[in-house]
């Protein structure tokens, strides 16, 4: 049964975006594909013990959430042309379920039904790591430091809400893309950060949200081939996926930047992601959020070492990011970046101002940082108290084995 949990668990990460995208294209409801999916895992997880795994399990569950809906509808008499389609549908679907493959469209209808206007920034944000990110409710409220009630609530209410104003399961007309792309964009990169350092749980990466995330940005781009910041995002992701391979060792345990062995990043994908960062200034509108990031990713992707880097450009960078797209996380990493360029007491009244402004209160990173620049000011006993502080703060076991590990040396 152990074993079962584990692979409906890792199905649900991998799949469940094509799984609920499937459902809503054929029912037309959001919600009632999320449910109807969810469904289909109770099932599996009853029957898969006895009869053993399927050959394509996201098949199966595609296949079984399908029938509950015609169950659904055959109980309240309204056996109607859509039940028809879908009875049709299923002939060719469920009877070959092993041939089954989702379509990769669902995914990003999908994506522009859950940051459909209608809905609030943070009901966007939390309906899409739900259904396309495949997160818990705990995990996205970590992410955003909330209480899980709220997650709930917002999850609840946005399903309500495209329920109610009958949003239909589509990707808008080219005319609406440049208004809806700013929460699109904004989505998928809290996706892909969730991917690349994630917020809970025993694993430092994770790798399929990650590339689930740059998957979505590079059809985006595909659609939308004059929109800077899509190629910015690409680009960005692109950078900063090239390093997964020497993040973590054989064990999983992360291997921070200057320890990595920089042979081991993808240079193809450094390549591609340069050459994504041209394509966007090439459009001529100017750097954004993202392309500036990027900017920032390429700086580190072309270095020799963590003391050959350009830090003095990468200050520059961060404080044009700083003042076009504010962010205590920007600020943050500009005071890594100052102390890179030009010690660590200059960098540490950046974060004291940030402390005494209440900046990321509640999040491990500010202690974390100021544990770090205290141990290169030799103030060891305020060090480890810093880094201790943000040991209890950090969600992610990976994380927190490595502050730990900075509190033992000294």
């Amino acid at each position: 049964m152990a074993d079962v949990k584990r692979t409906v668990d890792a199905l649900w990460r991998i799949e469940s975006a094509r799984i609920v995208g499937t459902l809503a294209r054929v029912t037309g409801d959001l919600g009632l594909a999320e449910d109807l999916a969810q469904e289909a895992v109770v099932d599996a997880l009853a029957q898969w013990p006895e009869s053993g795994i399927p050959q394509n399990p996201g098949a199966w569950l595609t296949a079984v959430a399908k029938r509950k809906a015609i169950d659904a509808w055959r109980r309240r008499d309204r056996l109607d042309d859509r039940y028809r389609a879908l009875a049709h549908e299923l002939d060719d679907s469920v009877a070959g379920a092993d041939a089954w493959q989702p379509i990769g469209d669902d995914v990003l209808r999908l994506v522009f039904t859950a940051c459909h206007p209608v809905l609030s920034r943070e009901a966007q944000v939390a309906l899409t790591l739900r259904v396309v990110g495949g997160l818990t409710t705990e995990e996205i409220a970590r992410l955003f430091l909330v209480p899980v009630a709220t997650v709930q609530q917002r999850i609840t209410r946005a399903k309500k809400t495209l329920g109610a104003a009958k949003v239909p399961f589509e990707a808008p007309d080219p005319a609406e893309w440049r208004a809806r792309l700013g929460s699109v964009l904004g989505v998928v990169y809290l996706v892909f950060t969730e991917g690349y350092a994630a917020t809970s749980g025993d694993r430092w990466i994770r790798a399929e949200l990650a590339e689930e995330a740059l998957r979505l940005g590079r059809v985006l781009a595909a659609l939308v081939p004059r929109e800077p910041e899509v190629h910015g995002l690409v680009a960005l992701m692109e950078l900063q996926a090239s390093r997964f391979g020497a993040r973590v060792n054989a064990s999983g345990e992360p291997i921070l930047l200057a320890d990595q062995d920089r042979t081991r990043w993808d240079h193809s994908q450094i390549a591609r992601g340069i050459a994504v960062l041209a394509r966007a200034d090439g459009v001529g509108r100017g750097r954004g959020p993202y392309a500036l990031q990027a900017a920032i990713a390429e700086c580190h992707a072309i270095a020799p070492s963590v003391d050959g880097t350009d830090w003095a450009r990468i200050v520059l960078l961060y404080e044009a990011l700083g003042r076009i797209a504010p962010n205590p996380v920007v600020d943050l990493n500009r005071a890594v970046a100052v102390s890179m360029a030009t010690g660590p007491a200059s960098a540490l009244a950046i974060v004291d101002r940030m402390v005494d402004d209440g900046s990321l209160r509640g999040s491990y990173l500010l202690p974390s940082v100021r544990g770090e620049l205290l141990t290169r000011l030799g103030r060891r006993d305020e060090a480890r108290s810093e880094l201790a502080t943000a040991a209890a703060l950090a969600a992610n076991t990976r994380e927190r084995d490595v502050l730990l590990a900075k509190i033992a040396a000294l």
